[in-house]
């Protein structure tokens, strides 16, 4: 089968064929007046799987050279075609895109005559940045496409891993009634012990606040920090003043890398009702339980991040990977002002 590559399409002109090519495969778009016409990266996969012949402006054009023509013309073409190529490989009809994303991908086993793409896919190299903002603003953009977006990663040696995004709007069932006395606890260093045994179990019952330690109940900086907002806490220094939520903040702020964000999901959560306690273990920031830790494994793990907070696709790899081991969903918090979006990340097997 031949084709003529013309500026940055390949034209089949001959009618049986394009018709071949379009009706079995669902490559390319028809021509007016029969055959059609292929993007580079199609055209180049039906060469390297022998279907097409592509005659260039100077004659024949093997693999080889469609390839690296193809490289000068399309920005990141290598990424693009190596997750066109797998995902054709692996059964399902996809479309070159030349917008905001790369791929489309339709359901398996079903072609552009009898429905419509399920899946937008972003192909990138895992050493790409990612910028969550963007990530979230494509994830709203698919679902109200009504379609699922799916990032394919490139490695260094040409193997893929899909993920596989979406929204979340966690909840849980702890939401504690006020209790009858405002326990005290005293900074000492970086968290917050409360000593009185009747207040530490007021505050460990009203909403499994804290870690015991025989009579002593150990607060984090954070955790301190939502209940004195709340009005459920005074904590005092070593001098025995009184520190206000202002001055908690401030102190977490000089004390602790990304305080004031981790805070602001921190409250969020346990606003929906959730039990939030640190993912330190498992390199987050949070580990999340719906209901009592003493009753439920954590369903969540939460990572709190801003727009700027840029990640790498290995840091990606390693925290999804280790959430599916452990069999918990991986949340990423974005704070925007006051605002928390949750994106959640998921390996994709398509």
């Amino acid at each position: 089968m031949a084709g003529q590559l013309v500026d940055d399409i390949v034209e089949v002109r001959d009618q049986s064929e394009g018709s071949r090519l379009y009706t079995r495969g669902n490559f390319g778009y028809p021509r007016s007046g029969g055959g059609v016409d292929l993007d580079l990266v199609e055209a180049t996969y039906l060469v390297e799987c022998r279907r097409l012949e592509v005659e260039g402006p100077e004659g024949p054009m093997p693999y080889d050279d469609l390839f690296r023509h193809s490289a000068k013309v399309v920005e990141g073409f290598d990424i693009k075609y190596l997750v066109y190529r797998d995902l054709r490989q692996r059964g399902f009809i996809a479309k070159y895109e030349t917008g905001d994303y790369d791929i489309s991908v339709f359901p398996r086993g079903k072609t552009m005559s009898n429905s419509r793409p399920e899946f937008l896919v972003r192909a990138v190299s895992e050493r790409n940045a990612i910028d969550v903002a963007t990530l979230i603003r494509e994830t709203s953009e698919t679902k109200d496409r009504k379609k699922k977006l799916l990032y394919g990663v490139v490695d260094e040696e040409g193997d893929l891993t899909y993920y596989i995004m979406s929204i979340r709007d966690p909840a849980g069932k702890v939401f504690p009634e006020p209790i009858g006395r405002k326990p005290v606890g005293r900074l000492i260093r970086d968290r917050v012990f409360v000593f009185d045994r009747d207040d530490a179990e007021a505050l460990r019952a009203y909403g499994y606040y804290g870690k015991s330690i025989v009579d002593a109940l150990q607060l984090s900086l954070i955790e301190s920090c939502h209940l004195v907002g709340k009005g459920r806490l005074t904590v005092l220094d070593q001098d025995d003043n009184i520190l206000s939520f202002d001055d908690l903040l401030d102190f977490g702020n000089s004390m602790q890398d990304e305080f004031r964000v981790r805070y602001l999901v921190f409250s969020d959560l346990r606003e929906r009702g959730l039990v939030v306690k640190t993912g330190f273990k498992y390199g987050t920031h949070f580990r999340v339980y719906q209901s009592s830790p003493d009753e439920c494994h954590a369903r969540y793990l939460v990572h709190a991040m801003t727009d700027d907070g840029l990640r790498m696709w290995p840091e990606i790899s390693r925290t999804v990977r280790l959430s599916g081991g452990v069999k918990k969903e991986i949340l990423f918090g974005r704070v925007r002002k006051n605002d928390i979006t949750y994106l959640e990340f998921k390996w994709f097997k398509p």
